[in-house]
């Protein structure tokens, strides 16, 4: 799960983080493997301004689900505190924390920090070079960039995982994710994937990621590394999935969807009139599932094929649904899609099919045993 998060601005916010770490809770007990938490600073709407305080508070709750940044903004922190903090978590859970760094997806905070958004991506790379450094290297780094310095910098502890937590790098559509990620061998987190812009690049993303890799001399992360991000809300039927996101699909629709311009791009294909409901323009878009098992088995396996391969799907958590609807929707997400693609049902559809195929002389073979038996036992008796 990727949980930005989206919390309509009406809500008890402290409820809504509440809310947030008992989803977690919930996820680790269905057995998902990975829930990351956003950090953001304006906007109202995505209230975690520190994913790792997030991070510390669900592991306290939690027992086998890792948790990741998602992400780190590390253009607002100096990059020694950045990574100070995540070794720390690294040791308090014992190995189960992800380092995800981006640039900061929303202008008004670089506004509020009083930074040029045009040089952001510029400062990803260096944070991510220092970062980097610090969590895998024995050697004091030295380095100014005019935004931050060090003097001969080691952290006080290595970290808990060898070398060092896994780092992720966010991607959209811009080529600056997938070159970052190139030039330190880490793996892409493609933060809104299934969106038409996106999914138009996944495979070049991928290309660049490889190229990069090979004019640094570094071996590229694995495609199973590779992480993509979509939302999704599933029901038995794709009408009961209609009926659970009028609980908040228009908040949160009116938040996700607050660039005009490029909602008017993704939308301009699109057979829209007075009768188009929201419903319809996250499905006909294919921006997302609102619907069964089956529609989000579909636009995973979409991702598969545009991408050339994947390895972890999340689900970026909306509030469209009320709490009840929303669990349930990650109940049968485990039970139905998950196994599909975990290749856990093969084999137990194979040996059953068999068995129904078989039945009618399973059928025979058991009435003639049983009739045998029968037929001993009434030889026995007359023995007697």
């Amino acid at each position: 799960m990727f949980l930005a998060p989206f919390h309509p601005v009406h809500g008890n916010p402290t409820l809504d983080l509440q809310r947030d770490l008992d989803l977690v809770v919930h996820l680790d007990e269905l057995g998902f493997d990975e829930a990351y938490f956003g950090e953001h600073h304006s906007g109202g709407y995505e209230t975690i301004g520190s994913p790792e305080i997030m991070i510390a508070a669900a592991a306290a709750r939690t027992r086998r689900i890792r948790l990741g940044t998602g992400v780190v903004s590390a253009v607002y922190h100096h990059p020694f505190n950045t990574a100070e903090r995540i070794v720390l978590l690294d040791h308090l859970t014992q190995g189960r924390v992800i380092l995800g760094l981006g640039p900061g997806s929303l202008p008004s905070d670089t506004a509020l920090f009083g930074i040029d958004y045009g040089c952001i991506r510029a400062r990803l790379e260096e944070a991510t070079e220092a970062i980097v450094h610090l969590l895998t290297s024995d050697e004091p780094l030295t380095m100014d960039t005019g935004w931050f310095k060090m003097v001969d910098a080691r952290l006080n502890l290595r970290p808990f995982q060898r070398p060092c937590p896994e780092i992720v790098v966010a991607a959209m559509v811009s080529p600056s994710g997938p070159r970052l990620a190139g030039k330190h061998g880490l793996p892409l987190l493609s933060i809104a994937a299934s969106t038409p812009g996106a999914l138009a690049v996944l495979s070049e993303h991928w290309d660049i990621l490889q190229d990069r890799g090979r004019e640094f001399g570094v071996a590229p992360a694995p495609r199973s590394a590779w992480r993509m991000v979509a939302p999704m809300h599933i029901a038995e039927t794709r009408e009961q999935a209609e009926r659970d996101v009028q609980f908040g699909i228009d908040k949160w629709g009116e938040y996700f969807f607050r660039d005009k311009a490029a909602f008017d791009s993704m939308t301009k294909n699109l057979a829209i009139n007075e009768d188009t409901t929201l419903v319809d323009i996250v499905r006909d878009s294919g921006v997302g599932v609102i619907g069964t098992p089956d529609d989000a088995i579909e636009l995973i396996e979409r991702l598969q094929e545009s991408s050339g391969g994947f390895g972890t799907f999340l689900i970026l958590a909306s509030e469209m649904a009320n709490s009840l609807a929303t669990k349930r929707s990650y109940e049968l997400f485990a039970h139905y899609v998950i196994p599909h693609f975990q290749g856990q049902l093969s084999r137990r559809i194979e040996r059953w099919d068999n068995v129904r195929d078989q039945m009618g002389e399973y059928a025979a073979q058991y009435a003639n045993a049983v009739a045998s038996a029968r037929a001993q036992h009434e030889n026995d008796v007359k023995g007697l």
